[in-house]
């Protein structure tokens, strides 16, 4: 009975998923395309097409992301930028602008997605390297928020000595899914199905990490190599994300939030109804984006901020906890 009742919200997120594609496939801020001429078949396949899956796909991984923060640190206000990946990778993209303007050809190769990426990727290794490795999740935790804040101070001297690339880095900042190209769809599928087998087959081991690690130690869990599986796959599923869409809010934090109590409580189903429901509040979001102001586009960022923040608050009102000192 309850394997049905799964799989039933299993398929119906799916459902809501494929219907979503659809629409973002249609829908834009010029308008709906049918696909009744050559034109319109170019503005549906090359250009829409690519979006939305991109951008289901970024969400996909921030919401896999944020249900694996969330588990590891066992706090459900923790979200995928919690490690220094959020401003690594703005960092990286600073320096990709700053340093390509004075003729340094390898990082016009690199790219900002590359810049973005690495980026990301180094401000989690920074988090490590603070922490003394990751035998503790509150070290851990602690050392992502310092080297946000370092990481973030060294992004604003890099818009203080370039005050020309404000605009460029606050595009990056706010979240833009118009780039999405079906080059980063290939790359965002192939993480993502990487990331959440890896994940999914590791997941008995979350359920025991649930009750305390004093608990999972007595079973015989290798808390460290657990550790450091989950931290490379929280680095790669959000560094590949903001690499492609950049700082995308709230997505990470409340898509988990969104879908856990369809889960029962299995980590299994928690992180794979994570990544649907993250895909599902991305591509949510940039729909709202492209055509609440048609013909003008407003970033996506500022949507899924809106939503996630509104979220939040109907949670907090919600909370048992509400009006105890």
């Amino acid at each position: 009975m309850q394997k049905n009742y799964f799989l039933g919200k299993l398929l119906s997120l799916v459902a809501l998923s494929l219907i979503l594609i659809l629409l973002g496939s249609l829908l834009g801020s010029a308008g709906a395309s049918w696909a009744l001429g050559n034109s319109d078949q170019t503005i549906l396949l090359d250009i829409r097409l690519p979006r939305s899956l991109g951008a289901y796909l970024a969400g996909a991984l921030l919401g896999l992301a944020g249900g694996i923060a969330q588990s590891l640190f066992r706090n459900p206000l923790a979200d995928p930028y919690l490690l220094g990946s959020a401003s690594g990778a703005l960092l990286g993209v600073g320096s990709v602008l700053c340093f390509a303007y004075l003729g340094n050809s390898w990082l016009e190769l690199i790219g900002l997605n590359g810049g973005a990426f690495i980026g990301a990727l180094l401000g989690v290794l920074a988090s490590l390297l603070l922490a003394g490795g990751y035998q503790s999740s509150l070290r851990l935790l602690l050392s992502g928020v310092v080297i946000s804040v370092i990481l973030g101070a060294a992004n604003s001297l890099f818009t203080f000595i370039r005050p020309d690339l404000f605009q460029s880095i606050q595009s990056f900042m706010l979240g833009n899914t118009t780039l999405l190209s079906w080059s980063g769809v290939s790359v965002m599928s192939f993480v993502l199905c990487v990331c959440l087998l890896i994940t999914l087959f590791i997941s008995p081991s979350l359920d025991a990490l649930a009750l305390g690690e004093n608990t999972a130690r007595t079973l015989g869990l290798p808390l460290d190599q657990l550790r450091l599986v989950l931290i490379g796959i929280l680095a790669l599923t959000t560094g590949c994300a903001v690499a492609q869409t950049g700082l995308v809010a709230f997505v990470g934090l409340a898509a988990p939030h969104l879908v856990r109590k369809l889960s029962g409580g299995r980590q299994r189903i928690q992180l794979l109804f994570s990544c649907l429901g993250g895909g599902i509040l991305l591509l949510s979001s940039d729909l709202i984006a492209r055509t609440i102001f048609a013909p003008i586009e407003i970033p996506v960022g500022i949507v899924t901020a809106v939503l996630g923040g509104f979220y939040l608050l109907v949670l907090l009102r919600q909370s048992p906890f509400r009006g105890r000192s």
